[in-house]
């Protein structure tokens, strides 16, 4: 997959700044809309859900505006895609991006697709992790694949279309078993089944096991980035396990074709800004979520060449075959 670092992350300068106190902060930017809709395709709870909802509570520090999540659940994502593609492009509407909006336009033929949509900024990158119920049998990796070698096992990922299904998908073929992998709408509902034994494993994210971790209800076997993360320093990558996969997720923001300049603008602005806050980067942080923004241009060159290089390994592994 592409690299993000090619199109710069935040400067040192805007996510390292000290935070003004609350009572030296600059008025937020005036705004066309005074409501302003986050959609979604995850369910409530999944990571998407709780990244906007997370950072819906803070914006309004930085926009002029009340913003509120609505969850368009259906067609791996394609229903919310079309949510958005029909709306006005006057910066009432978004939507939340990550690589599912891509899988789903490239692996069937949705009525709209990533292309009828513009892409306006990125926000953060986020890592996948693997994990199992604290009091299941699997204490590693390697528990699960050799399980999945004797038994064949369970395995649960989102949609079809979502990155925690290629990945589950990658990791299958890296360690050679037969898994099921059992495809969920939204991260609430695979927790379930991993929580009631269904699943052997799921593949999710830190900001949707949030709860289940801090309860000690799941534990985490390994996490598919390139490195560990800071805040779970004791859980090795994918690669360290042995199983040569590495994949991370783009969480940022689109909107309909034809947003104003003006409304970009105030993004850009907006964003850095909100990064960089004290208050909300202690929230970001606890979910090992890495600030990553990247503006509007280089954000629409950084999901074309996404979608060309994920339309290309579909067609080398066969998954698309015309």
């Amino acid at each position: 997959m592409v690299s993000r670092r090619e199109f710069g992350r935040l400067t040192a300068a805007a996510i390292g700044a000290v935070a003004l106190p609350a009572n030296s902060r600059a008025a937020p930017m005036a705004y066309p809309h005074k409501v302003v809709t986050l959609i979604t395709h995850s369910s409530p709870g999944g990571g998407s859900d709780v990244f906007l909802r997370e950072m819906s509570k803070h914006l309004g520090r930085y926009i002029d505006a009340t913003f509120v999540v609505e969850n368009v659940q259906g067609g791996s994502g394609a229903r919310a895609i079309s949510r958005l593609a029909t709306a006005r492009p006057d910066g009432s509407v978004f939507y939340a991006t990550t690589p599912t909006y891509i899988f789903t336009s490239l692996l069937s033929k949705p009525q709209h697709s990533f292309r009828d949509v513009q892409p306006l900024v990125n926000v953060f990158s986020d890592a996948e992790v693997v994990y199992t119920r604290a009091d299941g049998p699997f204490k590693t990796l390697a528990d699960v694949i050799a399980h999945a070698k004797e038994k064949r096992g369970r395995w649960g990922a989102a949609n079809p279309a979502s990155l925690e299904r290629q990945a589950a998908e990658r990791l299958k073929a890296a360690a050679g078993v037969n898994a099921a992998i059992v495809s969920h709408e939204g991260g609430g509902d695979l927790m379930i089944n991993v929580l009631n034994g269904t699943l052997d494993i799921g593949v999710g994210e830190i900001p949707e096991l949030r709860a289940q971790l801090e309860a000690k209800k799941v534990r985490l076997l390994a996490v598919f980035n390139a490195q560990r993360l800071p805040t779970q320093p004791d859980i090795p990558t994918v690669k360290e396990s042995g199983f040569d996969v590495v994949v991370q997720k783009f969480r940022g923001l689109a909107g309909p074709k034809g947003l104003p300049a003006d409304v970009i603008g105030i993004w850009e602005k907006a964003i850095p800004q909100l990064l960089a806050d004290a208050e909300y980067r202690r929230i970001y942080a606890a979910e090992s979520l890495v600030p990553d923004f990247i503006p509007q241009a280089a954000y629409a060159t950084f999901i074309n060449d996404f979608a060309q290089s994920s339309e290309a390994f579909f067609r080398e592994t066969g998954v698309i075959k015309n």
